[in-house]
């Protein structure tokens, strides 16, 4: 694949690992993992499907002797035994519970389990993202450029905003803050320390989905600081100048990307 199609693989991983870890409730709540998403998440990386009695198993395929094992169920334990073992513990039969040392097995499996809920959901975000070559170099970041470019100039929408996910990734820009969002646009921004220890958001991307208009700002702002959030809205509104506008707000960001990664000026590949 190329580098933009794993890119949109990786960005595709992301979302799906993010929407299962909201979904993961309390250890004694009543909230259900989405099972759903969690199955296609694995299904994107090395593990292979196998029917243990009634219970969805994923097993590592690097693993030799098949012993990382994934339960698809609430609690997503991985575990480094055999299905058959894992057959046994998660569904014994009544035959097999009258075994003093079965019940030993079912009622205590912290011997064997590796992890559970986010942090095995964390476990398959990485193995899916291993499969995928997320090196690039400087013609990778000005071909994503011109389609940003191309797109705003055609009134593609959907090809902005794939641009601006992709620059998102290189330079770890993401949605603000709730102060900072206005409904039918796409905002991006990097989060940072000030010198006084405060979060600050900026430069901050700023696109109209309904009017195809991408502006820039390009300075630091703090939530706390009412006049400047309400300059955020003006300026997506047309009432103030932002920065940058157009076409040059894929150039900006572009050039953020070759300062972000210097390699890249020396004709190097860089990974993600």
């Amino acid at each position: 694949m190329s580098f933009k199609e794993n890119l949109l693989k990786k960005i595709q991983i992301d979302k799906m690992a993010g929407k299962v870890l909201s979904s993961i409730g309390p250890p004694d709540g009543s909230r259900r993992i989405d099972k759903q998403v969690m199955r296609s998440l694995i299904e994107m990386g090395p593990r292979k499907f196998r029917k243990e009695r009634d219970i969805d198993l994923y097993i590592l395929e690097a693993d030799p002797g098949d012993k990382n094992i994934l339960v698809l169920d609430n609690d997503l334990a991985i575990y480094n035994t055999e299905p058959e073992d894992v057959g046994l513990r998660k569904s014994p039969t009544v035959r097999e519970m009258i075994s003093i040392r079965n019940v030993i097995r079912i009622l205590n499996d912290g011997d064997v389990i590796i992890s559970k809920k986010e942090e095995s959901v964390r476990t398959v975000r990485k193995e899916c993202l291993r499969k995928l070559d997320l090196s690039f170099d400087e013609s990778d970041v000005e071909a994503i450029e011109k389609d940003g470019q191309s797109s705003l100039e055609s009134g593609y929408t959907d090809g902005v905003i794939e641009s601006l996910s992709f620059f998102a990734e290189f330079l770890g820009y993401a949605s603000p803050p709730k102060v900072f969002r206005m409904s039918n646009y796409k905002i991006i921004c990097v989060s940072g320390k000030n010198e006084d220890g405060e979060t600050v958001y900026g430069p901050l991307v700023i696109y109209s989905i309904v009017s195809n208009i991408i502006k820039l700002i390009d300075e630091k702002i703090r939530r706390s600081d009412k006049e400047r959030t309400e300059f955020v809205h003006r300026v997506a509104m047309g009432k103030e100048d932002a920065s940058q506008e157009g076409t040059a707000v894929f150039n900006y960001l572009r050039e953020a990307v070759m300062k972000h990664y210097p390699a890249l000026s020396e004709g190097k590949r860089v990974t993600l």
